[in-house]
């Protein structure tokens, strides 16, 4: 036992000096060692309870604030701190804006070492709040009662909760009331379909013993207006399933995708499941500089549609193009940005892993009259080789929007062979893509960077970087 209870210590009037990864701010113990903190804001001076103690670091709470920071705001949301999902609500935006560019500049110099530009000023988003167009809810019958529900020793009849699952806690879902991230009628559409489900009695998914009707709810909304719903069921019961499809129908008339899923497997993922139209057409459309793009179910889109159009603008005048250029778009999903920057090249080709995702650029090219853009699956460490540049030329301008893990060493030794004149590098992690940086130092000087913010209240930033042959 007393092990544990040396893990638990109290720091006195710590100052939280920084925001770090992952939303979670920084002090310093009397020790020198670092504490991890969720819930402050730096400039708050608070006492830590600690509750974890590792070699290098502890992690705690503030228990006590004795002087708030003067960049502190009052959260909007009810479900702030116990949520897991706005981790900076209590951080004013301007501030947060300062902490997202010192990250992606830290990390590229930190891990890049590389000779760098000055940043141009980060470019923050317009709205702060309801600015994503898809959200997912967990449907549960043992909902996550908060710290005041059980010290008020009442007794909660009803367990079901639609919401999200709570930080670490895969079984256990927050039963939201109004979410401040998606636009209406995303909370109509949720909480109606909650109050008719419990009105009805049908059953809420059961995580561990694996059973009920109702399991997740998608929401996709467009700038066009058009909203699709996607409800998954993990009891295949006809009845109670078209008491609920009808439900929606009815109520929600201006849902436009109206679609279900019977997933009984043990995840939820989408991906190799068999989706079935209720109402309306299978997909909703998204709206871009006159281009139109199909979403359906299972398509990639970026979350933030309006941040979405300013990063593909600023990824368009990284690349400098004057309409004679042969422009490859790594990592291409449904060729959103491809189509976008296709009237000024010569031609595009887009690759991507996902075959959905290349189907949906294909028929968006369709739909786009766009006639200068080519779109290809596979691997890109496999597909991007000698041969296929051969055959559709050598790119004068790459761009690349990698996921999370960077791009594969393969593909960023294929470009420092291949050596187009200009690389814009698209990336939502700035610390992978200061590792590529690296790597591509010998061939590339970056001469500009700049950071986009998506996800406003959040610590993710993108980050759009030009390189250059030396």
């Amino acid at each position: 036992m007393g092990k544990r209870r040396n893990d638990r210590v109290v720091f006195e009037n710590v100052e939280v000096l920084d925001a770090g990864a992952k939303g979670v701010s920084v002090a310093k113990a009397p020790d020198g060692k670092v504490i991890f903190l969720p819930n402050v804001v730096p400039g708050d001076v608070v006492d830590v309870q600690t509750f974890r103690k590792r070699k290098a670091y502890y992690e705690g709470k503030a228990i006590r604030f004795h002087q708030y920071s003067e960049n502190r705001v009052e959260p909007v949301c009810q479900h702030f701190g116990v949520c897991g999902g706005c981790k900076w609500q209590n951080m004013s935006y301007s501030q947060q804006l300062v902490y997202k560019h010192n990250e992606v500049y830290n990390n590229l110099k930190r891990i890049g070492k590389i000779e760098l530009p000055e940043f141009e000023p980060i470019l923050g988003s317009k709205e702060q709040f309801f600015y994503r167009n898809k959200m997912e809810f967990g449907f549960s019958n043992a909902r996550w009662l908060t710290e005041a529900e059980i010290q008020s020793e009442a007794t909660f009849e009803n367990q079901n909760a639609l919401g999200f699952h709570i930080p670490k806690m895969w079984d256990k879902i927050l039963d939201i009331e109004k979410c401040w991230l998606q636009a209406d009628p995303s909370n109509a559409i949720r909480n109606g379909i909650k109050e008719f489900a419990n009105a009805n009695n049908l059953s809420f998914f059961d995580a561990r013993n694996h059973g009920g009707l109702l399991r997740t709810l998608m929401i996709r909304t467009a700038s066009t207006g058009e909203i699709m719903v996607l409800i998954q069921f993990f009891d295949d019961n006809k009845e109670e399933r078209e008491l609920v499809m009808n439900y929606l129908a009815e109520t929600f008339p201006q849902i436009t995708s109206l679609q279900y899923v019977i997933n009984q497997k043990a995840n939820d993922t989408l991906y190799d499941q068999d989706i079935i139209l209720f109402k309306g057409r299978d997909y909703i459309l998204e709206e871009m500089e006159g281009l139109h793009f199909s979403i359906n179910a299972k398509s990639f889109y970026q979350t933030n549609s309006e941040q979405a159009y300013e990063l593909y603008a600023i990824t368009r005048e990284f690349a400098e193009l004057t309409g004679n250029e042969v422009v490859y778009d790594l990592y291409t999903g449904t060729g959103t940005i491809a189509q976008f920057v296709s009237k000024k090249a010569k031609k595009v080709i887009g690759v991507e892993a996902v075959p959905e995702a290349i189907a949906d650029a294909k028929e968006n090219a369709k739909r786009n009259n766009i006639t200068n853009c080519e779109f290809f699956v596979g691997d890109m460490k496999n597909v991007f080789n000698e041969a296929f540049i051969a055959q559709h030329g050598t790119p004068d301008v790459i761009i690349t929007d990698p996921p999370r893990d960077g791009m594969h060493k393969d593909v960023v030794e294929q470009i420092l062979r291949i050596a187009p004149k200009r690389v814009v590098y698209v990336s939502c992690n700035s610390a992978t893509q200061a590792r590529d940086l690296a790597l591509m130092d010998e061939k590339y000087k970056v001469s500009r960077v700049r950071p986009v913010d998506m996800f406003p209240q959040t610590h993710h930033v993108e980050n759009v970087v030009l390189l250059e042959l030396r």
